[in-house]
């Protein structure tokens, strides 16, 4: 029987996602997808995703003729996917293939997510599916994204952009970012938390945050907040302040606002609130069935607290959220 995640999709068992690989495409993000959305997951017990390469030539040369691509499906595999992750390439002033164009036009109008790591925006933008819609694109390219596609709302200066069926990654190592929000919308925290432990990467870094985050050389003695971090996940469920960061890492409030804006790009008060929430979500999904449990053991307080939350962050309630990712869910 189908299934339906978070954000409304009936997906089959597994979601098929598939990525058009074209001439001059980026092997990293390739990359990216495929660890994200391609390996097995035996530690989970199921796959994840059914997922596939596909191209509109036989032989595709990656970026900068680095090595030929071969092998793979051919563009009629794009007509097959739940997700679409559309190409996305450094010269991004030469026209995409019709070919290519039509497809992701022809995934849009049939209901299939879609997908643009860094420049794949320009794809989206191009295949003209984002006109009125938001999205972000790597910052070097944004003057001249704004100047070519002026009807799209670009927000430059975050990681990601989820707009429910079209979601857009600032590039490079954001694609890893929003490629573990997929996963987390598709199957939860727990599962996403799984899989960004295979690739010893973040398990959730907010897209609003930053695409450049200041990492200046640090001066003795060390100024890293992972010290303070670590400390405060263990605790969780106590009435932690931002005062009582400082205190832990013997700065000011101030101090440790600046060195949060600059190491991870957001503030101690939403970096709490959003690990408390996580915390609430693996609770849900590991089955404790009493959300005022849930609230307190996660930090959050009271039951309607959570039930807010809930609804702001995710877009649904505690008790969706347990109907879609509890135990005995698959």
């Amino acid at each position: 029987m189908a299934k339906e995640s978070s954000q409304g999709w009936q997906e089959a068992e597994p979601h098929r996602v598939v990525v058009i690989v074209d001439e001059n495409s980026n092997p990293f993000e390739l990359g990216c997808a495929t660890e994200v959305f391609g390996l097995r997951r035996p530690e989970l017990g199921r796959d994840l995703y059914d997922f596939r390469l596909c191209s509109p030539e036989p032989r595709t040369l990656m970026r900068d003729g680095f090595f030929t691509l071969t092998g793979v499906a051919g563009l009629e595999a794009a007509e097959e996917a739940d997700t679409l992750i559309v190409p996305n390439r450094p010269d991004t002033e030469v026209p995409r293939r019709p070919a290519v164009l039509d497809a992701v036009r022809r995934a849009h109008a049939r209901g299939a997510r879609l997908v643009g790591f860094c420049s794949g925006a320009f794809t989206l933008a191009e295949a003209g599916v984002l006109d009125g819609r938001r999205a972000t694109a790597h910052w070097q390219w944004a003057d001249d994204f704004r100047a070519r596609y002026p009807f799209v709302r670009l927000e430059p200066d975050v990681l990601f952009v989820d707009d429910g069926d079209i979601l857009t990654a600032a590039g490079s190592a954001a694609a890893l970012d929003l490629g573990l929000h997929l996963v987390r919308r598709d199957h939860g925290a727990e599962v996403a938390n799984a899989v960004s432990r295979r690739l010893v990467f973040a398990a959730h870094r907010e897209g609003g945050q930053r695409q450049f985050v200041e990492r200046p050389m640090p001066d003795l003695p060390d100024e890293s907040l992972a010290p303070v971090l670590a400390w405060a996940q263990e605790r969780l469920d106590a009435p932690l302040t931002v005062a009582d960061l400082a205190g832990r890492a013997a700065v000011s409030p101030a101090t440790l606002h600046r060195r949060f804006q600059a190491q991870l790009g957001t503030t101690p008060l939403t970096w709490l609130t959003r690990e408390r929430l996580a915390l609430a979500c693996r609770l849900i999904e590991r089955g404790e069935p009493r959300f005022e449990v849930v609230a307190r053991r996660s930090g959050i307080g009271t039951a309607a607290h959570l039930r807010s939350l809930m609804r702001r962050e995710t877009g649904i309630t505690p008790s969706a959220y347990r109907s879609r990712f509890g135990p005995g869910v698959k």
